[in-house]
């Protein structure tokens, strides 16, 4: 499956990548603490790779490929998601912590949704 073959491929890319976006910025935003600091490292590397395997999926080269890239963007994004609770928010981010934590969720049901058509 191409980016030719999925026209919704771009907003998903794109979707993956804002998400991306505002986790790095939630995460500067924290207060400094060492567990804050260390969730934040893994905060990143999670949802990074979330929109990275989801690209990576659009450029397989087999249906095995893809599916294998698909499962891997939804577990990145159920654990952005764990990492996210883990966070204890400034109060002016406390809002931002409930729209990250529904979009980890919205973007774990799509790509449990791609697999389910892809079988």
């Amino acid at each position: 499956m191409n980016r030719m073959q999925n026209s919704q491929c771009y907003d998903l890319e794109e979707r993956c990548f804002n998400f991306t976006k505002r986790v790095i910025t939630y995460i500067n935003n924290l207060f400094k603490t060492i567990s804050h600091i260390e969730v934040g490292k893994q905060l990143i590397r999670a949802a990074g790779s979330v929109g990275a395997n989801y690209i990576e999926a659009n450029e397989s080269l087999s249906k095995k490929d893809f599916v294998m890239r698909i499962k891997i963007s939804r577990k990145e994004s159920k654990e952005s998601r764990y990492w996210i609770r883990l966070t204890e928010p400034k109060q002016d981010y406390v809002s931002e912590k409930k729209y990250l934590v529904q979009e980890s969720t919205e973007l774990m049901k799509i790509f449990g949704s791609i697999l389910e058509k892809s079988k």
